[in-house]
């Protein structure tokens, strides 16, 4: 799964990923992407814009993380930062980041990479990994998976879901997105939002 830790709703997916491993043969990885990078260039509403300003800092501490510590810290760390940034309702900044790092027993000084550029080629490989098989006009959370035939992998955006299904719910979600998304020319399914995201 691609995520952005600033991403409501990507967090909401990967809580859903969570407890589908518990049910089914997934191994999940979390890798990331960036709504900063998606959104660079275009014409935003003021206030997404001022929120996209706070979302580099926290994939970019994912990254040296990853290059740091391996996939493993990843997911770690994204818990981590997840729980504070969406149930915990924590403002991201320096010490929030700090903070998480310490939680999984990671070196709090990578909190420092938030406001550097280092991983910046790093982050924009993975985002643009991520993001090529399913266009730019969707975000996040990206999940690739494997696909019908053996060897290949489908990608496909969401699934956006609140509260995140548990159990035997999640893994039936999780078998009917493998059916659609492994149609040929199937593209989309979708309805209007009608709450938000329940964090519980």
């Amino acid at each position: 799964m691609y995520f952005d830790p600033a991403c409501p709703w990507a967090w909401m997916t990967s809580r859903w990923l969570l407890e589908v491993e518990q049910v089914r043969p997934v191994d999940v990885e979390f890798r990331v992407m960036s709504l900063a990078v998606l959104n660079e260039g275009r014409d935003l509403p003021a206030e997404y814009t001022e929120f996209l300003k706070t979302a580099w800092g926290p994939v970019r501490i994912c990254i040296a993380v990853e290059q740091k510590y391996g996939q493993q810290a990843v997911r770690d760390l994204y818990t981590a930062l997840g729980t504070r940034i969406h149930p915990g309702g924590e403002k991201r900044g320096p010490e929030l980041y700090a903070a998480a790092l310490a939680d999984v027993g990671l070196d709090p000084g990578l909190a420092a990479v938030a406001d550097a550029t280092e991983y910046d080629e790093a982050l924009r490989a993975s985002h643009e990994a991520g993001m090529r098989p399913v266009g730019t006009d969707v975000g996040t959370p990206v999940i690739h998976a494997p696909g019908p035939v053996d060897g290949e992998t489908v990608a496909f955006f969401g699934p956006v879901v609140t509260p995140a299904p548990k159990g035997d719910a999640a893994g039936r979600l999780w078998d009917g997105v493998l059916l659609v998304a492994g149609t040929p020319g199937f593209y989309e399914l979708k309805r209007s939002r009608t709450i938000g995201p329940i964090f519980d």
